[in-house]
């Protein structure tokens, strides 16, 4: 391809993608809905032309990881750890653990009862439709009230990184339980110190670094210690989110002589930087991953009568537990927050992960998009005829 047309298609990929953020909040129509569509429209337009675009599954993955690393950063950076935020730290943290816990129980017994595998395949499989997507659901706080959204945020970061570990955890006992409980225990220590050592390192430099690009590579060490840890099996997510929350919570764990060491005068400014350099990236990788995550889908797969059944399934059991746990965890009215429990990069990223000899046989390819779709048409359904408002609890 002419690279004068690629920059071009690259281009308008980002400007669409805005145009699709700026049309979300007015319409209440998710973006990703309208990058899925647009990348399936690009695939009949390419089958049409006969132009092929090579590698689009080999990076699927590592835009998919990137994007993980991004918006895990992203949500670390605007959750904070005060006083008055602990009842709704406990409350969120609650919802995402029965969340994960009870939406894979229950949809591992679905699969149990409907491909009669082992229940532990069935588990692995279940699990990446545990988990809501912070990518998806960033987005769609703003017709909600300021409480509503914040328990949205603080529960889709706190279930991302629940469902990781625990899928990274599932992985590990296919042999022995116990041998799993140690080294999962083992890893999830040893990064949490190798975190906070990195936070202390980082932290520093952006104090003491002075040349006009201070950031990317702050952010390309964080990629590196993340793929260095993921190739060793360690909970490599766990850096990502211990560094957000040390960076936007500084006042509380950093005082006296060691703040004036590590912190300097412009350091809120900076962090200000930071936080829009993330988010910014956070947009364009999730914007090209939905894209080809939508170019790569198979029309013949998203249309079998079995997928079809069991993403409805999915999906009714994942708001029919999902009200349950507001029930137990939120304190106002819930219904606007029933209906938002969108599945999206993290569902895409862990299915992908599952090892082959893992995998449910009898498990079609086309579920995983079909439920985020799904999901995604509830929650601008849930959403009609709803009124933003900032003052409803």
């Amino acid at each position: 391809m002419d690279s004068s047309i690629l920059i071009i298609v690259l281009s308008l990929s980002v400007l669409i993608s805005y145009a699709f953020d700026l049309l979300s909040s007015r319409f209440r129509t998710p973006s990703v809905l309208l990058l899925l569509l647009l990348g399936g429209l690009t695939r009949q337009a390419t089958n049409y032309f006969e132009v092929q675009l090579p590698f689009v599954n080999t990076i699927l993955p590592t835009l998919g990881t990137l994007g993980l690393i991004l918006i895990v950063l992203e949500n670390g950076l605007d959750l904070e750890l005060h006083n008055e935020k602990l009842s709704l730290i406990r409350r969120t943290l609650l919802a995402s653990l029965l969340s994960v816990a009870g939406v894979t129980l229950l949809l591992a017994s679905v699969l149990y009862l409907l491909l009669n595998d082992s229940f532990y395949h069935c588990l692995i499989a279940a699990l990446p439709f545990s988990i809501i997507s912070s990518a998806v659901v960033m987005p769609s706080v703003s017709n909600l009230s300021v409480g509503q959204g914040e328990f949205v945020v603080y529960e889709s970061a706190f279930a991302g990184i629940i469902g990781v570990l625990v899928f990274n955890f599932l992985l590990l006992s296919r042999h022995s339980i116990l041998g799993a409980v140690w080294f999962f225990a083992r890893d999830v220590v040893i990064m949490a110190l190798l975190s906070l050592g990195c936070c202390f390192l980082l932290l520093y430099l952006i104090g003491r670094i002075n040349h006009r690009i201070k950031f990317l590579p702050i952010i390309s060490v964080l990629f590196l210690v993340y793929a260095i840890a993921e190739i060793n099996h360690l909970s490599s997510l766990l850096l990502i989110l211990i560094f957000g929350l040390f960076l936007n919570n500084t006042e509380l764990l950093i005082r006296g002589r060691l703040s004036r060491i590590l912190k300097n005068d412009l350091f809120e400014k900076e962090l200000e930087q930071l936080k829009n350099l993330t988010a910014e990236s956070a947009f364009v990788v999730r914007t090209f991953f939905f894209l080809i995550l939508g170019f790569s889908a198979v029309p013949s797969e998203l249309i079998d009568r079995d997928a079809l059944i069991v993403s409805a399934i999915f999906v009714a059991a994942i708001i029919a537990w999902r009200w349950v746990t507001l029930r137990i965890t939120y304190q106002g009215n819930a219904k606007p927050l029933l209906w938002i429990a969108p599945r999206g990069l993290i569902t895409i990223l862990l299915y992908l992960n599952i090892p082959e000899d893992l995998r449910v046989i009898g498990f079609r390819d086309g579920i995983p998009i079909l439920v985020i779709v799904f999901s995604l048409i509830v929650m601008m359904a849930g959403g009609l005829g709803r009124k933003p408002t900032l003052n409803e609890d």
